[in-house]
């Protein structure tokens, strides 16, 4: 049995600390604020509740695993998890919706063809099929082993497969998401739809390698859930309770100032008390620069190796306290694209970032009564991607949010009794990422620039968990990270992921 800190609470660091707690070791997370969850935060006031991160969970398998892992009551015996249904509306440039169902290939193949012609649907249908494809080529190296030793691989190929042209009588291979969008799917609305879901995640459709196409396959393919009776926060709470069940210790308010080195080995961490706290091994949930900072130099970089991540994209979200119920039937998601997608990337990720002036805007209203005082009220939140470190103009990008979220809700100022705005100074404050930056799930190919470096460090017994670092961010890699980091603790070197 050997003594684990952990550093921080976010939920990949739950999640390494509760497996290795029920495979017998003492452990004790060690968190600068006052609780935990990571990005996985809650705003409440008068009576209303909103999630300030995540809205939305894809990919449950995850986090089903890690209860089976650690106890007899499973996931859903601690949350309620319900599938949204429709997955997604859309309201695109042009004012074209669209409704797509959960989970259903067949469902949203339909909805395609009914709102956008009978053609739109197939060529959709068609990518999905070569996500798949990418998918099953990609999801053991990326989600489910430790980094290879010989990343480079992952980093030279591009997995998304290549397509027959018979016009051309050759194949031709999409290099960029915004590639797939053009050559494949033909319809600016589709390709719209199909860069949402990079943006979502801070990737620059222009320069996402082509098998990002594994970020809407995992939405088709696995649904969105939603956790009622409180949102996303309650799954940190189950998380949370899982590790506490598990004799895990938390201490709050603590932060870990610098970690203690004996021979080439971590021994502990220094503690902003002025103690120390001995441990055989360190799991560390912070971001690249604190854990450089921790270690009092380069923790995961070196020679060789795959070079830490640095986030360009952050989010703002608005949060909206509404009278009137909410109405029966709205869909739990709208996205409202941009009326003009080169002025909004540019804006993102050009060489002078900034404010969009007409971003594109994701739009929650939850059908949850734990989030409002009554049923004469509604919580609805407004998210769009700016650049990290932007967001200190709030008053003027919350205008601009709802100015274009009334595309989706009609009449939304009338309705509104107050506001609060979360800039990426708050996601910093909440995840200790430089900026507010939003880490990007792990993706093949683009010479490796979207790797992240492997859980292992240069110094033994000091091991990365979380967002920053394999398999990348998002929840569901969150949760994969620490079941790696777990693996690699308890079974050693030769571990090589779950079967």
């Amino acid at each position: 049995m050997a003594r684990i800190a952990v550093i921080g609470a976010g939920m990949g660091a739950m999640a390494a600390a509760a497996r290795l707690a029920v495979a017998g070791h003492r452990v004790a997370v060690y968190e600068r604020t006052r609780t935990y969850g990571g990005a996985l935060r809650r705003f409440e006031r008068d009576g209303f509740s909103f999630d300030t991160g995540p809205g939305l969970l894809p990919l449950p398998a995850v986090w089903r695993d890690l209860f089976v892992k650690t106890g007899k009551e499973p996931l859903e015996s601690c949350v309620e998890l319900v599938q949204v249904d429709p997955s997604s509306r859309h309201v695109f440039a042009d004012g074209t919706e669209v409704s797509l169902p959960n989970a259903s290939r067949a469902g949203v193949v339909a909805s395609l063809d009914a709102a956008l012609g009978s053609a739109a649907g197939q060529r959709w249908g068609d990518f999905l099929v070569r996500a798949r494809e990418t998918w099953d080529r990609t999801r053991r190296p990326l989600l489910e082993e430790p980094l290879w030793p010989n990343w480079r691989m992952l980093a030279e190929r591009e997995p998304y497969p290549a397509v027959p042209h018979k016009r051309l009588l050759r194949t031709r291979r999409a290099g960029t998401l915004a590639e797939i969008g053009a050559w494949e799917l033909r319809d600016p609305r589709l390709a719209a739809l199909l860069e949402s879901h990079a943006l979502a995640y801070g990737l620059d459709p222009r320069t996402a390698p082509a098998n990002a196409a594994v970020l809407p396959y995992m939405e088709y393919a696995f649904g969105m859930w939603y956790v009622r009776g409180g949102g996303l926060r309650e799954l940190a709470r189950a998380v949370y309770e899982r590790c506490l069940a598990r004799r895990v210790e938390f201490h709050f308010d603590t932060e870990v100032t610098g970690i203690v080195e004996k021979d080439g080995r971590v021994a502990g961490v220094e503690l902003s008390e002025g103690s120390v706290a001995e441990a055989e091994f360190v799991v560390a949930g912070v971001a690249p620069g604190v854990l450089d900072r921790l270690c009092g130099g380069p923790a995961v970089r070196g020679d060789g190796e795959v070079p830490a991540q640095r986030g360009a994209a952050s989010r703002v979200t608005v949060l909206l306290a509404l009278r009137g119920g909410r109405p029966e039937g709205a869909a739990h998601r709208t996205v409202v694209h941009t009326p003009d997608r080169e002025a909004e990337l540019e804006a993102l990720f050009g060489s002078a970032p900034g404010p969009a002036a007409r971003p594109t805007v994701t739009v929650l209203r939850p059908d949850d009564p734990a989030l409002v005082p009554d049923a004469a009220h509604e919580a609805v939140t407004l998210t769009a991607m700016v650049p990290a470190g932007g967001g200190t103009d709030a008053g003027d990008r919350a205008e601009r949010l709802v100015d274009a979220a009334e595309r989706a809700v009609p009449g939304l100022r009338d309705r509104l009794l107050w506001h609060e705005v979360r800039t990426p100074a708050h996601v910093a404050a909440d995840t200790g990422a430089a900026d507010g930056a939003v880490p990007v799930p792990a993706l093949a190919g683009a010479g490796g620039r979207l790797l992240h470096p492997a859980n292992g460090t240069r110094t033994g017994g000091l091991f990365t968990v979380g967002g920053w670092s394999h398999p990348g961010g998002g929840l569901p890699h969150a949760g994969m990270s620490g079941a790696l980091v777990a693996g690699l603790i308890v079974e050693g070197p030769e571990f090589r992921g779950s079967q």
